[in-house]
């Protein structure tokens, strides 16, 4: 039996807003005791990776007598800076969490029915290599499906992609921010550009919740910005936490960001505020856009955006005052309309049109780059030929490879069409909750052989699955290396693993071996892979155990005076006007791209996250869940008042996909013709005691949508109706 740690809400606020001094933790160490507020004396403190979201900060680890009892931020990582999130400090109840799975499971029931017998990982995993052989055999390799949500292990994860052969890779990015990658490429040649705040003085973020999507060093960087007075702008149809703290909050029509965007730059453009040597020098395509842009003043955007024409000329000009310390924040999802990709342009074009790159907006987002690590040597791949069942590129040609539009797997499961799978292999992911139109994906579900998933918890996704291959959590297992600027981090075991279960490092290779694919896996462990990697530094893991890091030398570099930029594009320039996207058949500039909206009587519907809970990951977690167990229904007072709603009441939600029953939550914080529901809830899973049935799932309503051009899900293009239940 686990032993579970048990810490009250009020501490554990107390304990998570605690931040650890930098003095004397640089040669801080794993047998180093340490003395707490609350008089316990720690056995050792471990340097390890949080992976309670995708940004990886750094922790300090407090263990006596074999037991994590604090999770702190590591001053030596810039993702941390020595913070930790909510999230993060809870991270010690993902370990703890009664309802891991501590060894593998085969199902024995029907799929769905949620019965599965324990088994050995030699039979769990020769069943799974056999059906895998077998549907390659039969149908091939193709019909495998392998999904993850991005990861360290990611190398090993497409080592059996690509090694087994299938070409049918589905990663979560089209679900959220392929529209803001997609357009970045063919503007600047860089998935996602990095941000400076350092000299910053005028911020617009569309769309993008800072203080609640914690990112927790950019969190942080926001905050102390405006504790500098630098003007913050919020476009968002919900009063969010970061509308809360900006300067100014414009609750925006859903769908018309893009409307504003192109305003703002034709204010610019027209007046001449644009900072004409960058552009000259940077650019190209200037002159098209000018030509284009004409149409799109502040006057023409104010109805579609509801914010008038005044306040739209104001920013603008505001903006480009700011000039090269003004950002326009590349966001994620902007608002999640087919038109979105249209809108991250134009949001691209504008930072270009300031001459920002270089100050605000920079080359690097922070992971890979300066270290030169080593890897397990291994042959080349074989060639793939098949069709992938997303589209990518026959349908979808300007969506790298590796990002991929995963609702389109799902849907092509159904239609059979260029082809059928037969087969899911899913690492650290949740397709049934994440997907939109849950049914749809559960119905895909049934079409399917085999499913087999790597996880630690029983979420929704596991309860369809034939086989469960049970993943050491991340405080118990190492990791292949993090490279972040000069320096690599090391993800290590803080405590040994609960139960029967294993890294991805081990569980791939294992697996792999059985496929006949050992020659990917040329590492005899954890240890002996990331031995491998600082093999080209002289190191071993022994060297960099203590500090959790190793960190290069700082390099001098001789600055020009004026700087030379080349971006990865196909001019060398950033392209204003792309000819890719022409020839792509799409609008060289961005153009207005008029969205659909909802009949009478119905309402957008928006999502989103807490600052408490990871999309659909940690609803589970017993600490997190104290903090926030449901996700009511956001509904403006007028809108209640015309349904007969008070707070709290229950009511119907239906879309034309689905409906659900929840709670609502009446407040003046949402505009009239919106609702809004955060992500996760709704669980299906029995397996997830603490999670199970609360709330209301937003995947059994979203309808399956899709940006023809970025591939991007189109979450808040989902109409819907709201009546007391």
């Amino acid at each position: 039996m686990t032993e579970i740690v048990q810490l009250s809400r009020r501490n554990f606020l107390k304990l998570s807003g605690a931040t650890l001094a930098a003095a004397g933790l640089a040669s801080m160490g794993v047998k180093v005791a340490w003395a707490q507020e609350n008089g316990l004396t720690y056995d050792t403190i471990v340097p390890t990776l949080c992976e309670q979201c995708v940004w990886r900060c750094g922790v300090l680890a407090k263990v006596k007598d074999g037991k994590i009892h604090k999770l702190d931020g590591n001053p030596a990582n810039a993702h941390s800076n020595g913070k930790l999130c909510a999230r993060g400090q809870s991270g010690i109840m993902t370990t703890y969490d009664p309802d891991r799975i501590t060894t593998p499971l085969i199902r024995v029931g029907a799929r769905g029915e949620g019965k599965f017998r324990r088994a050995s990982w030699d039979e769990a995993l020769d069943l799974v290599a056999q059906n895998m052989l077998d549907i390659k055999q039969k149908y091939g390799a193709e019909a495998m499906i392998f999904s993850s949500t991005h990861n360290l292990s990611q190398p090993l994860f497409e080592n059996l992609l690509y090694g087994f052969g299938s070409p049918n890779y589905g990663t979560q990015r089209s679900l959220c921010f392929n529209a803001m990658v997609v357009a970045h490429l063919m503007t600047y040649g860089l998935e996602e550009p990095g941000r400076d705040y350092t000299n910053v003085k005028y911020i617009i973020y569309t769309g993008r919740n800072m203080a609640e999507a914690i990112s927790t060093s950019e969190t942080a960087s926001l905050m102390d910005s405006l504790a500098k007075g630098v003007h913050v702008v919020v476009l968002d149809p919900r009063f969010t936490k970061t509308a809360s703290k900006a300067t100014e909050w414009l609750p925006i029509k859903p769908g018309t960001d893009l409307a504003f965007h192109l305003a703002l730059i034709n204010v610019i453009m027209t007046n001449q505020l644009y900072n004409v040597e960058f552009v000259e020098k940077n650019t190209i395509g200037f002159e098209e856009l000018a030509q284009a842009i004409g149409p799109y003043t502040p006057e023409w955007a104010a109805p579609l955006t509801g914010i008038d024409a005044a306040t739209i000329d104001r920013i603008a000009r505001e903006f480009a005052t700011a000039g090269r310390e003004a950002m326009a924040h590349p966001g994620w999802r902007t608002s999640n309309f087919v038109n979105s990709f249209q809108a991250e342009r134009a949001i691209a074009i504008l930072n270009a049109l300031v001459g920002n790159w270089g100050n605000t907006l920079i080359a690097a987002g922070g992971e890979g780059g300066g270290i030169p690590l080593g890897k397990p040597t291994q042959p080349p791949y074989p060639r793939i030929t098949a069709q992938r069942l997303d589209g990518v590129p026959w349908k979808y040609p300007l969506v790298p490879l590796k990002i991929g539009v995963f609702q389109e797997i799902r849907d092509n499961v159904l239609t059979g069409r260029p082809y059928q799978a037969h087969g899911w292999f899913i690492a650290r992911q949740n397709p049934i909750d994440s997907l939109p139109d849950r049914a749809k994906t559960i119905e895909a579900f049934s079409k399917l052989d085999f499913i087999v998933t790597v996880s630690i918890l029983p979420n929704d996704t596991e309860w369809y699955a034939d086989v469960i291959l049970p993943e050491s959590s991340y405080l118990e297992r190492y990791d292949p290396l993090l490279v972040l600027g000069n320096k690599a981090f090391l993800r290590q075991p803080v405590v040994e693993p609960i139960g029967d279960t294993h890294s991805a490092l081990w569980i791939h290779k294992h697996l792999g071996e059985r496929l006949g694919l050992a020659d990917y896996f040329q590492y005899t462990d954890e240890v002996n892979y990331i031995n491998q990697q600082l093999a080209p530094l002289g190191l071993t893991v022994d060297d960099i155990r203590l500090k959790g890091y190793y960190e290069a030398p700082h390099q001098p570099s001789e600055v020009a005076a004026e700087p030379e930029y080349k971006f990865n594009t196909p001019t060398g320039k950033i392209e204003i006007a792309s000819e890719t996207l022409r020839k792509a058949g799409q609008p060289a500039v961005p153009a207005w791209q008029e969205p659909p909206e909802p009949a009478s009587g119905k309402f957008y519907l928006l999502t989103g996250k807490v600052g408490q809970h990871t999309q659909f990951a940690t609803q589970n977690n017993q600490w997190l869940h104290q903090l926030h167990p449901d996700n009511p229904l956001w509904i403006h007072p007028q809108a209640a008042a015309e349904r007969g709603l008070a707070d709290g009441d229950i009511v119907t939600v239906r879309s034309d996909v689905g409906e659900v029953q929840t709670a609502v939550s009446v407040t003046e914080g949402i505009r009239p013709d919106c609702v809004w529901m955060t992500q996760g809830f709704g669980k299906l899973s029995l397996g997830l005691k603490t999670a199970y049935g609360l709330g209301a799932s937003d995947s059994d309503l979203h309808v399956t949508v899709t940006d023809p051009v970025s591939g991007g899900q189109a979450l808040s293009q989902t109409f819907v109706t709201v009546e007391k239940a």
